[in-house]
């Protein structure tokens, strides 16, 4: 069975950092896109980044400079530096990947969130 499993969350002050970390086990044959989005509450959920399995990167405007996203595919990990933090970027963030699994189905799974909490 397949699973994702954040890590990384946390509180901070603006203007300050932290690192998310999105960790697939199981019976993996591979992972093409993985990628992080965010729900602030009273919210829609948006996209923040994402990477293809050729390392193409796509942010959300208001993250570009400040937040980068890459893998580790030797530890079918994902990360997600953030930057210069800001209290709007306060919010639930949920790491996905679309991954295939040794019995040849793909499917996009979905790790248990983290709350990003940024004070001013």
């Amino acid at each position: 069975q397949v699973q994702l499993v954040e890590s990384g969350g946390g509180s901070v002050q603006a203007g300050g950092s932290l690192r998310l970390s999105c960790a697939a086990s199981g019976s993996i044959s591979s992972i093409s896109a993985m990628g992080w989005y965010r729900q602030a509450p009273g919210k829609q959920r948006d996209l923040v980044a994402s990477i293809t399995n050729g390392d193409k990167t796509t942010y959300a405007d208001s993250v570009k400079g400040r937040f980068t996203i890459s893998r580790d595919n030797a530890k079918v990990t994902g990360y997600l530096e953030m930057n210069s933090l800001l209290p709007e970027d306060t919010a639930v963030y949920s790491c996905y990947a679309t991954i295939r699994g040794r019995a040849g189905r793909a499917s996009v799974y979905w790790g248990q969130g983290a709350q990003v909490t940024v004070s001013s």
